[in-house]
């Protein structure tokens, strides 16, 4: 039936018709095994196609050579046992109603010289990648030849395996290093003129098409200004692109700036507290001087700018690459008439983060997201008798508990001491540049009451307030409070992270802000500090600045700090907190690699270091709980419920998740709380 919502639309490419105009665009997140997509990988991709999706793109920057090792949990292209993993995929996914593609690459230098089988890396000149930190070979002919084979062999191995397209990689990799000016530097006849430096990339799109025939689709997300000095600007890249076009490619998305560099990086997929659709119009200009489809994604986050940009013709293929893995099932909820229901992307780039974090992409308030072998997106109603339940916390865990026994059928309280929920997220929240993270509480708080979850706000709930409500099953998602407990002396000479960020904690004199928590707490603390007149300086026992904050939201904290003026000093403890006979406090510092340690006079001290568990409810309900708040860890695993019974006088189960467990992060509060209550 035809739609009026442009989104929902159909769109024909090529001989391939798309049931809608929604794309999640090519990205990895490192779910293969051995480089091959196998059922974790396939499962990420068909949870989004019964979804709605019209077409998913696997393999961001799917490998086609041994010289292009996997930087980040890359597929494997280059072997031919990954094409029955490419058809099952694909014959599950097209089942689905959805399209599937997957981008094609040569790493270049983009990688390690020290991984895989560590052969020489291949690039057009001998220019160092500042990411990997990699020094790469200046490419031989015989190199070219071999990896055009290779471009093709891997472009028929996806053929082979049922994908109805390839995408061509073209930012920051081989391909597009030879295109651009910034990046090729050869006198030989592949360097100079544009029409030299073309010719590697026309020799791989005509090799490619020539094997694949003129049906199969074949694409390239590329980068038509590169933001970067002597590199490719818009007119020359539309130059480029008509020869491409004319040698095989059939659809453009379209890409601004480079990822020379993390900031460089930052700025092409933007984080929150950047404008929406920053590319948008650009878009839209290249899209009126081409005659192919056009596709693009970065920050387009929500149904309405998305709806914008299909509906004013910015683009024919909307990329909700990151809002569907808040919510994999987008556009179903949109099509269902459900959009109030779908859970937004915050937009904090914890799903490309965590790849170097932990190794492989994460939501940060949906953990069913690569994990939908073990755990569902779509909450379902418990066949078990339903429960009495009360949960003590409305923070992400306490809210994610609530949300999920809600929708299993079950009764749920929910005792929040403070007016507000959201716990430590309204407190990072507080930072300007970080305000989208109240999405995550906003969802679960509408979601919850939905299944009816009865919330009481202002409410220090002890032992008698649970009890009274004669419970089956007690949550206890309580949180935890700042830990100073690390200092010998001074305890109460300092401030916390959590006093800057609720206001309590003004000052414009100098600063000293410790963190050994290495996260965004320090860091948020550090900027807002800074950008109200205080004299920063920010110390870390590391040998780095915030190990935790991975390269997708640095760059803007370093931005801040520049600025500001901040002062970053690493490998130094703090021990203790004095008061200086001028009354200000004195900061003790201490080194592991050195014995030499520091004095800091400043007219503060700003602590952070973790949270300490709020736990003393739970203590004082475990001798009336069934199960001494003992957790079967095998039961939880595996999604059962959980049955131990350690105390046959007791009339409720209790567990506590989250904080009040022990210092962690949002996704692993929501995570506790998710797997827990839905076998509840």
């Amino acid at each position: 039936m035809r739609t009026l919502d442009p989104l929902l639309q159909d769109f024909r490419l090529k001989h391939l018709t798309l049931r809608n105009r929604v794309v999640s665009t090519s990205h990895e997140p490192a779910y293969g095994e051995d480089g091959m997509p196998k059922d974790r990988y396939r499962l990420y991709h068909l949870e989004k196609a019964r979804g709605g999706v019209g077409l998913t793109m696997i393999g961001g920057s799917a490998v086609v050579s041994p010289d292009s090792p996997p930087s980040f949990g890359n597929l494997l292209l280059y072997r031919d046992d990954i094409v029955p993993w490419l058809r099952r995929l694909s014959d599950d996914v097209h089942e689905a109603g959805a399209a599937v593609m997957c981008q094609v690459t040569h790493l270049g230098r983009r990688t390690s010289n020290f991984t895989g089988d560590w052969l020489p890396l291949v690039y057009p000149s001998r220019l160092r990648e500042p990411a990997h930190r990699a020094f790469p070979k200046v490419a031989e002919p015989w190199d070219l030849d071999r990896i055009v084979a290779d471009f093709r062999d891997a472009a028929l191995r996806c053929r082979d395996g049922g994908l109805d397209g390839i995408e061509l990689m073209a930012y920051g990799h081989l391909f597009d290093a030879f295109h651009s000016p910034a990046t090729n530097h050869r006198s030989d006849e592949l360097g100079g003129t544009l029409e030299r430096r073309m010719a590697f990339p026309r020799r791989v799109i005509q090799e490619i098409r020539a094997a694949v025939g003129p049906d199969f689709i074949i694409g390239i997300r590329m980068s038509m200004e590169e933001d970067l000095a002597g590199g490719l600007g818009r007119e020359e890249a539309l130059e480029l692109l008509r020869h491409y076009v004319h040698d095989g490619i059939d659809f453009l998305s379209v890409i601004k700036g480079n990822i020379d560099s993390d900031a460089h990086l930052a700025a092409v997929i933007p984080s929150m507290g950047t404008p929406a659709a920053p590319f948008l119009e650009f878009t839209g200009e290249l899209k009126r001087a081409l005659d192919i489809p056009v596709m693009h994604a970065a920050r387009i986050q929500d149904v309405a700018t998305a709806r914008y940009a299909v509906r004013e013709g910015l683009l024919d293929l909307v990329g909700m690459t990151r809002p569907q893995l808040a919510d994999p099932h987008l556009v179903r909820k949109l099509a269902a008439g459900e959009e109030d229901r779908i859970r937004p992307c915050v937009g904090a780039n914890y799903c490309l983060d965590a790849i170097y974090d932990s190794g492989d992409a994460k939501c940060i308030h949906n953990p069913a997201t690569g994990r939908e072998q073990t755990l569902p997106h779509t909450i379902e109603r418990s066949p078990r008798p339903r429960r009495k339940t009360v949960v003590v916390g409305a923070g992400p865990a306490g809210l994610e508990a609530a949300r999920v026994l809600g929708e299993r059928g079950h009764q749920v309280v929910v005792f929040e001491a403070a007016d507000a929920p959201g716990g430590q997220i309204r407190l990072a929240a507080s930072s300007p540049r970080r305000a989208d993270l109240i999405g995550i509480v906003d969802w679960r708080v509408t979601e919850a009451k939905h299944s009816g979850v009865d919330f009481r706000y202002g409410t220090l709930a002890g032992t008698k307030e649970v009890l009274a409500e004669e419970p089956d099953l007690v949550v206890v998602a309580t949180g935890g409070t700042p830990d100073r407990s690390f200092l010998t002396a001074g305890q109460e000479l300092v401030m916390d992270t959590w006093d800057v960020m609720d206001g309590s904690f003004r000052t414009h004199g100098d600063v000293l802000v410790y963190d050994d928590n290495g996260t965004e707490q320090a860091m948020d603390a550090t900027e807002l500090l800074a950008t109200r007149g205080a004299r920063v300086e920010l110390v870390t026992p590391e040998r780095q600045l915030a190990p935790g904050v991975g390269s997708m939201n640095s760059p803007a904290y370093l931005a801040a700090f520049t600025e500001h003026d901040v002062t970053i000093t690493l490998a130094y403890r703090l021990t203790a907190v004095t008061r200086g006979a001028d009354g200000r406090p004195v900061a003790h510092l201490v080194s592991d690699y050195a014995d030499h340690p520091l004095e800091r006079h400043v007219d503060q001290v700003v602590v952070e270091h973790g949270t300490l568990p709020n736990d003393d409810l739970y203590f004082e309900l475990l001798p009336g709980s069934s199960n001494l708040g003992e957790v079967d860890h095998e039961a939880l695993l595996a999604g059962s419920p959980q049955t131990v019974n350690r105390n046959a006088a007791g009339s409720y189960q209790l567990f506590r998740i989250g904080d009040a467990v022990n210092s962690r992060n949002i996704h692993a509060a929501i995570y506790d709380a998710l797997r827990l209550c839905t076998a509840t």
